[in-house]
């Protein structure tokens, strides 16, 4: 984040949506009950890591019995926020952007994608996903007009410092960086960047290693 602020239990949040897809799964199964040993085996972690990242939702699991799956489902999606509608924006609809407008999980986790922006005629005035796409040149003047929340930035890397001073000018507060550069903004904006081949280098690393082992048991 480069509002300087940093996130408490960063880690343990990371991993949240993912017990939340299973605790959904047991939900649909009409279990009652789930347990923290049942949730770290499925992701391979330690019982005790899953209970001390649930413990930062605020619920509290019953002996020999588990969680209540249905308020466990409650506790995650109102700690991350996402048991209320966010709208947001994706700014360069190219082959990132038009994925990211299409992807219908957001609207599970109450992230809206209302509009995209830019700068190529054969793109604006069309849609992509059922999502309409503007000029980026009056990002600055529709944003307020559509009540956004959250930018979406997933313009080629020479133009995200720019177009970002148009987002802050817009009164975009946050900011999903998908470029590979470092945004400078203002202390009342957060700005989280994705970094995509920091996932492809641990991906990379991991197969590696396992292809070392093979050779190694040959």
């Amino acid at each position: 984040m480069t509002n300087k602020q940093k996130v408490s239990y960063a880690p343990s949040i990371r991993r949240l949506p993912s017990y939340l897809n299973i605790i959904r799964h047991a939900q649909s199964n009409g279990d009652q009950f789930i347990s923290g040993t049942v949730i770290a085996n499925e992701l391979n972690l330690e019982p005790i890591q899953v209970r001390k990242d649930l413990a930062i939702t605020g619920i509290i699991g019953k002996p020999k019995k588990g969680y209540p799956v249905n308020d466990l489902v409650l506790a995650i999606e109102r700690y991350l926020g996402w048991n209320v509608e966010h709208k947001a924006v994706v700014v360069g609809a190219g082959n990132l952007g038009s994925a990211l407008s299409g992807y219908q999980e957001f609207k599970n986790h109450g992230l809206n994608i209302i509009a995209a922006f830019d700068t190529d005629p054969s793109k604006v005035g069309s849609t992509v996903h059922g999502v309409p796409i503007y000029p980026l040149e009056k990002l600055e003047e529709i944003i307020p007009e559509l009540q956004a929340e959250i930018a979406i930035l997933t313009v080629p890397s020479p133009f995200a410092s720019s177009t970002c001073d148009s987002i802050v000018k817009a009164g975009i507060k946050s900011i999903w960086n998908f470029t590979n550069i470092k945004l400078k903004v203002p202390a009342n904006i957060i700005v989280w960047r994705e970094d995509l081949s920091s996932g492809y280098a641990m991906l990379a690393v991991m197969m590696k290693i396992a292809l070392k082992n093979e050779t190694a048991e040959l």
